[in-house]
């Protein structure tokens, strides 16, 4: 098992990544320790995995919120079957919750756990690659409006994250290469070698090696963890880890939430954002093309949907958490392994890119 922590004085807490996890009824009592127990999951992870983490819980009260999978459903009407749970169970702010699924589940859980009672304490389980290189880790929960995405949350920290690799066995082709769009995120924003040691052996990951599949995942939550700890609220360098995520949010508002991934959304959008930084002089053209290349290479999509023109991106770009007193901001890149802090652009460059990039 390797460990890491995320430095946050004393709201620090240690991320544990290896096999089969779930099972590891000791790791679950040294974070869990309350005698009533929420466990927040979907209808694809449940019955799979949720019987082998209630089972640590025996004699305790353990109450289970199966909610449906998928991004639609990360909503305040979601978060209320588990608040109406919660109280119908009289669970106290002692009680824990764990986040038992992919990004979606640990959000929507991290959300509730820091708004009921106005905070009680919360364990992520991620069962995705995404999830556990990115979502469950740093503090981030939100639920989505039918306007933004992510725009109604809290900065809350859990207790702990449990990455058991093992889950990574069910988890679809296309969740797998969502994920590792978070994974090159990490090496385009600031760890040019981590960028080099995937472009050596991004075919390994798709084919699910297990060992290069635990190297990523723990470099990538090194990556955060180090980011988090030195601005966990976003108020600076945390911004440069939403690289494609402001053109990537518009695709999934615009498409309608689900209907393309998180991390195939960020894939996209990633492009964007490379192709903005060249036509702002930061980027080579060469650059541009590695950036196209590795995502090509991961499975993942390169182009903006069609049915999105210029005039849907800027709308749905306009509401982002990023920007200030109306002026768009976005994450660029001033060379690979270096991003920028949120910039404003002007507006004919970016319209350049959501206009020509991928088009022809």
């Amino acid at each position: 098992m390797r460990t890491l922590t995320v430095e946050l004085q004393e709201r620090s807490y240690p991320i544990y990544i290896g096999q089969q996890l779930l099972d590891d009824q000791a790791l679950f009592h040294r974070h869990v320790d309350s005698r009533q127990v929420m466990i927040v999951t979907n209808d694809r992870v449940a019955p799979l995995y949720l019987d082998r983490v209630k089972a640590h819980f025996e004699g305790r009260d353990v109450a289970v919120v199966v909610l449906p999978d998928g991004e639609k459903y990360k909503t305040l009407e979601s978060a209320d079957a588990v608040y109406e749970e919660l109280l119908a169970r009289r669970f106290s702010r002692t009680a824990h919750l764990i986040a038992l699924g992919g990004g979606v589940i640990g959000d929507l859980g991290g959300f509730v756990a820091a708004t009921y009672q106005r905070g009680i304490p919360f364990v992520q389980v991620p069962t995705t690659l995404l999830s556990q290189v990115d979502s469950s880790v740093g503090g981030k929960t939100a639920v989505n409006h039918p306007r933004g995405k992510n725009m109604i949350g809290a900065f809350y920290q859990p207790k702990c994250v449990i990455a058991d690799m093992s889950t990574l066995d069910t988890l679809e082709d296309r969740e797998l290469s969502a994920g590792l769009a978070e994974v090159i995120k990490y090496g385009l924003i600031r760890d040019l070698p981590f960028l080099e040691w995937l472009e050596s052996g991004i075919e390994k990951l798709v084919a699910r090696d297990g060992e290069a599949l635990a190297e990523a995942v723990e470099r990538s939550c090194r990556n955060k963890a180090e980011v988090v700890a030195r601005d966990e609220r976003e108020t600076g360098e945390r911004a440069t880890l939403n690289l494609g995520h402001t053109f990537g949010h518009a695709v999934e508002t615009g498409m309608g939430y689900g209907a393309i991934l998180h991390g195939e959304a960020v894939a996209i959008g990633t492009c964007q954002a490379a192709d903005l930084s060249e036509r702002l002089g930061f980027l080579q053209a060469v650059d541009v093309a590695r950036v196209i290349s590795i995502l090509e290479r991961a499975l993942l999509p390169v182009r903006p949907p069609a049915s999105l023109n210029a005039d849907d991106f800027l709308t749905h770009m306009a509401v982002d958490k990023k920007n200030v007193e109306g002026q768009l901001r976005v994450i660029l890149l001033k060379a690979l392994g270096e991003a920028t802090l949120p910039m404003g652009v002007d507006v004919g460059l970016l319209r350049q890119t959501l206009e020509n990039y991928g088009r022809d």
